[in-house]
């Protein structure tokens, strides 16, 4: 019997560094809500049940958006729309809590929306196997460690990588390993796992799938999708 599948989207940005009022995951992308084209490269895996975190504020506003998009209006049953926390960790955990035992849970940016379908699949894969699959990608450009009054020296950039998601787990591990205080230094699922005294498998990941933070990430996802 086939393991069921989660996914918990993440989007809680305010627009800020876009210089927008409209929380980032809402603003168009050729033509459609960032978030739609992430729901949308989930919802191409089988047997998928997508969670959808979202502050408490925006979620009547996606339902608006929502009710206009076909992909969101077909696949609704497929959607459990799911208030978030103070913080990101905190939106996680509410996410979590929706996850069902014996189940494989990728945890993903909402405003990644450029993530493959083979990146996604090769994730739950990998986390069945080995417990957890953690997607990253190689540093492209030298790096400089900086210390107090900006004393610096160069670091070997291929003992480093960039994290992305979707990071995919075993539901047992993962609930198990929030099932604590938040601590300052959890920057991602990773890291809570890792404090929890879990190795991390990483994956590799795409230079395509970028985060859309600022108004230059909006432009280079635009130009992505146009090239595909």
């Amino acid at each position: 019997m086939e393991v069921q599948k989660y996914a918990v989207l993440v989007a809680g940005g305010s627009g800020s560094r876009m210089g927008s009022e409209v929380p980032k995951q809402f603003l168009p992308l050729a033509g459609k809500p960032i978030l739609l084209h992430t729901i949308e490269q989930f919802l191409k895996i089988d047997n998928i049940q997508i969670i959808l975190v979202l502050p408490e504020k925006d979620i009547a506003y996606w339902q608006e958006i929502g009710a206009n998009q076909s992909v969101a209006t077909a696949y609704h049953q497929s959607i459990t729309i799911v208030t978030g926390g103070k913080s990101r960790f905190l939106s996680v955990k509410n996410g979590l809590a929706h996850v069902e035992e014996n189940s494989l849970v990728a945890v993903h940016d909402g405003v990644r929306p450029l993530v493959s379908k083979e990146i996604i699949e090769r994730s739950y894969k990998v986390a069945e196997q080995m417990g957890n699959a953690v997607t990253s990608v190689q540093l492209k450009d030298s790096i400089r460690e900086v210390g107090e009054n900006q004393q610096n020296h160069a670091v070997e950039r291929t003992r480093f990588r960039l994290m992305q998601t979707p990071q995919t787990f075993r539901s047992d591990i993962i609930k198990k390993a929030f099932n604590v205080e938040e601590q300052g230094f959890f920057t991602d699922c990773a890291s809570v796992l890792e404090f929890a005294g879990y190795t991390i498998n990483l994956i590799d990941g795409s230079y395509e799938n970028i985060k859309v933070t600022t108004s230059e990430d909006l432009i280079i996802a635009e130009a992505l999708l146009k090239n595909k």
